[in-house]
């Protein structure tokens, strides 16, 4: 049975640089196979407009296969679009219809800049990690695993979080553009285990402090982040890192 082919209507973000002036810009692009991804129909646009000598359309992607985290957009006002526990690059054709309507624009935050069209500037996920977002070892050969003991319970916790790939899906759909999904799904993996406990205090100050700092909104607990990331990270790591961070506060004083 052939598939039916789709004509649909892109509104798509255009900016030529972060001082310029961006504006939706309309293209239709017409028989278009429900097989291919969303970033496949893309590719076939920007072949399509330098075919006819115009600027292609500027978007990020790597692995598409939904690792990486570098194809995030915002589709129809939803990051990564319609479906939940997905990339922008996993997002088939055939989940909209012939004769659709398709808003497509960047992740929009204070601390993520745009660059050009879709691309923003997400460097400050990395000045989060680097301020803390890391554990201080010796270098050398890998211990056996099976050296350090940990619950699986705790184990399973702290896999779920690292799930996290940092795409910044959970900062575009928060109306405070907060960043506290991502910084307690890093916080969280590393309270969990052993390896972090030496940093445990010291990292968090530091990452939350870092995560203010870069201008990311407080967090008012609308759980926009839960529902859109593509990794599913439960917002019940935010409240490990509340604790976290207030258990830091109350030691810190303390030791003072």
């Amino acid at each position: 049975m052939v598939k039916e082919r789709l004509n649909l209507t892109l509104k798509i973000w255009r900016q030529a640089s972060p001082e310029a002036k961006g504006k939706f810009v309309t293209y239709e692009v017409k028989n278009v196979s429900p097989d291919i991804s969303f970033l496949e129909m893309f590719d076939i646009l920007n072949e399509e407009l330098e075919s006819k000598g115009e600027e292609p359309i500027a978007y990020e992607h790597d692995c598409r296969e939904g690792i990486c985290g570098t194809c995030g957009m915002v589709i129809n006002g939803r990051p990564h679009g319609p479906l939940q526990g997905i990339t922008t690059c996993q997002l088939h054709m055939r989940h909209f219809k012939d004769g659709d309507v398709i808003y497509v624009e960047p992740f929009r935050a204070k601390a993520f800049p745009i660059i050009k069209d879709l691309i923003v500037d997400r460097s400050a996920f990395d000045k989060i990690i680097q301020a803390g977002g890391f554990i201080s070892v010796n270098t050398g050969s890998a211990p056996d695993a099976n050296t350090i003991l940990i619950p699986k319970e705790k184990a399973d916790l702290a896999m779920d979080a690292a799930a996290c790939i940092g795409c910044g899906a959970c900062v575009a759909a928060c109306p405070n553009a907060s960043a506290m999904l991502f910084v307690a799904a890093k916080v969280s993996h590393l309270s969990l285990l052993p390896q972090g406990e030496p940093e445990r205090e010291i990292r968090v100050q530091k990452m939350v402090a870092k995560m203010d700092e870069l201008g990311f909104g407080n967090c008012s607990n609308i759980a926009a982040c839960e529902a859109e990331c593509p990794k599913e990270i439960k917002i019940t790591n935010i409240a490990r890192l509340n604790r976290e961070f207030y258990r830091a506060k109350f030691l810190s004083e303390i030791k003072e």
